[in-house]
């Protein structure tokens, strides 16, 4: 009964460490129904097993370091306006699938059949121990060396920062501070930081798993008005947007939710519902 009470205070505490992660998570499975994530399998083996997702992440990359070298000449600088000319350069980068692999965090949810849950969100953060997205270290850290300023981005909350740069900083990632670590306080959109940054800096790109991570235009819409906003920006992506590849989660899966607060069988029923079949 001790050892019970003691797992049940610290979960409830939300105390970050490696040992709360998996005590949550056994203590989460006594008090709350068992959620059928399996949907979810195929994703992250994908991302975890691949060979494909890795060539995604690299071309990703590497088409990033062909956009930055084409801005870095001088002759196309001198087509910017004037004003951005003299600009010292940025890139915005998401965090979570962008920079960092949370993919062992999204299968042990899959194993103990849970779905989000703050608190072990929380723990597995704490652990410090997300990989770097294939590609990621070396083409900012060459950004870095070309004076570039990289702002990352992210919609985890304010209380895991350290962790965060913490973690960025054990991949291998340079120049990460509390100043260019920039993460959510109150609102998800990421337009008012991407204002603070655009007060000093010239964004040359963004880069990032969700459509949000680019541009407010995407916040919020439904499948089809997303469809029709990626369309009308075609020309864009490759060049002022950068996509990485996560089929786990994302505003994705929430716009076939209608963005509502739904149970897990209604969730099913929208997934079923929104297949298009022969």
């Amino acid at each position: 009964m001790k050892l019970r009470s003691i797992g049940l205070t610290i979960a409830l505490a939300g105390v970050t460490s490696a040992g709360t992660y998996f005590v949550s998570h056994s203590t989460a499975q006594q008090t709350a129904p068992a959620v059928n994530n399996d949907y979810q399998l195929g994703a992250t083996l994908y991302m975890q097993k691949s060979g494909e997702y890795r060539a995604l992440a690299y071309q990703a990359f590497n088409i990033a370091r062909w956009q930055l070298d084409a801005d870095l000449d001088k002759k196309n600088v001198k087509r910017l306006p004037k004003d951005e000319q003299k600009r010292p350069r940025a890139i915005m980068v998401d965090i979570d699938e962008t920079v960092l692999d949370n993919s062992p965090a999204q299968a042990r949810g899959i194993v103990d059949h849970r779905g989000f849950e703050l608190n072990a969100w929380y723990a597995w953060g704490d652990m410090r121990k997300a990989k770097a997205i294939p590609g990621a270290v070396e083409f900012l850290n060459y950004a870095v060396s070309k004076g570039v300023k990289i702002f990352y981005v992210s919609n985890r909350d304010e209380v895991q920062k350290k962790a965060t740069i913490d973690n960025l900083r054990s991949v291998g990632f340079n120049d990460i501070s509390d100043d260019n670590v920039m993460l959510r306080d109150k609102d998800s959109s990421k337009e008012a930081r991407r204002g603070i940054i655009l007060q000093k800096y010239r964004i040359v790109f963004f880069m990032g798993d969700n459509l949000d991570d680019h541009s407010a235009v995407f916040e919020k819409r439904s499948v089809a008005d997303r469809f029709a906003e990626t369309d009308k920006a075609k020309d864009l992506f490759g060049k002022r947007y950068i996509m990485l590849p996560n089929a786990m989660y994302g505003t994705w899966e929430n716009a076939i939710y209608d963005y509502g607060r739904l149970t897990e069988s209604q969730k099913a029923e929208k997934r079923l519902n929104a297949l298009e079949l022969p």
